[in-house]
Order: structure tokens, then sequence, then C-alpha cells
């Protein structure tokens, strides 16, 4: 148990990682535990809207552990242009560290599900790799582009980045942000 403990308290830290967007209606930065949180309900209530049938406890598995590595790393906003390989490798080091904290069956089971949405390729990683990509598009869609024109992130940028896995693991969802973010465009909610 003690080196169960000693996980959950490690990953407290995942809550002082901020991320480039504000919550709706507050003026600090979302935190990366509480959009892992934030990922596993959309995930769970769009489920009907998922191309194929997915094992939803999977899906929330990966989305729980998906961002643990930022304890080491910090968060990397998604919209950011190159050396992603970098970044991916020294999750990989961090998730090994803070996994191995756990007995190892437990261990390796969590660092299998961070691998499995890292390589994106089961129907689980691909839906959840999609909610992942939505997420910050929605709360930009919902907060006149905060993050979008605090950092200096065009339109092109941001439906270059996140279209394709959107697309491959929801389409609907696809589907249903296409024409809001056409719409931010109209509305001036991009940088650069």
């Amino acid at each position: 148990m003690q080196q169960v403990i000693g996980f959950i308290l490690e990953i407290e830290k995942l809550k002082g990682v901020t991320r480039k967007v504000k919550p709706l209606g507050l003026d600090r930065y979302e935190n990366s535990a509480e959009h892992s949180w934030q990922l596993a309900l959309m995930a769970w209530s769009l489920q009907p809207y998922a191309p194929q049938p997915v094992a939803m406890d999977r899906v929330l598995r990966m989305l729980l552990v998906h961002d643990i590595g930022e304890i080491d790393t910090g968060d990397t906003m998604v919209f950011v242009q190159g050396g992603w390989a970098e970044r991916k490798q020294d999750e990989l080091q961090a998730v090994r560290r803070i996994f191995g904290l756990l007995p190892a069956e437990l261990a390796e089971e969590m660092l299998a599900f961070w691998q499995e949405f890292e390589e994106g390729t089961t129907p689980e990683a691909r839906y959840a790799n999609a909610i992942d990509r939505a997420m910050p598009a929605l709360l930009n869609l919902n907060n006149g582009g905060q993050s979008w024109k605090e950092n200096g992130i065009s339109y092109e940028r941001v439906a270059g980045r996140i279209r394709g896995q959107i697309e491959d693991g929801c389409p609907a969802l696809w589907q249903y942000l296409e024409p809001k973010l056409a719409a931010a465009k109209d509305a001036g909610f991009f940088g650069a």
C-alpha cells in the first residue's frame, strides 16, 4: 500500500502543472490534472459518437494517465510545432520514473495504457486522442480564443494540428468543430 500512496502523492504534482488555456469564467490557467478529469468525462459522455464501439474503461484509463509525464516535463501546448520526438522521449522517461513508484505489475499496466495512447493505433487510443485534441479548441471557442490570441496561434495551425486526430478518432466531433472553428476565424479568435 505504501507504494501506491507514494504514487498518489507524487501525482498530486500534476495539479501544479499549468496549461495555456483558462477554464471558462476563471482568470487562471487550467492545470493538467483537471484537464485529464474533464477529458475522461467528455470521452464517456460522447461515447455514442465514437465511430465504432470502444471499451470505455480502456479509454478512461488512457486519459487518466496520458499527461502524467508532465509532472517532470511540464505541459507542451498542443499547437507547438517541432521538437515532438524529443518531448515524447522526455515524457517516456518521466512516466517510467513515476509509474516506477508503483508495484511492478501495476506500473507495467499504467505504462502500457500510456504507450497505447501515445501510439494511437487502437480504436480506444484514437478516440482518446480525438477527445484530447478537441478540448483545448472547445475552451478557446468559448472564451474568445484566449490562448490562441495570447500565443499567436493561427487558424491554420489549429486546424492542421487537430483535424487528423479528431477526424480519425471521432469524425462526428470534427463535423461539430469544423464550422465552429471557421466562424471563430471570421470572429477574430486567432492570433498571427
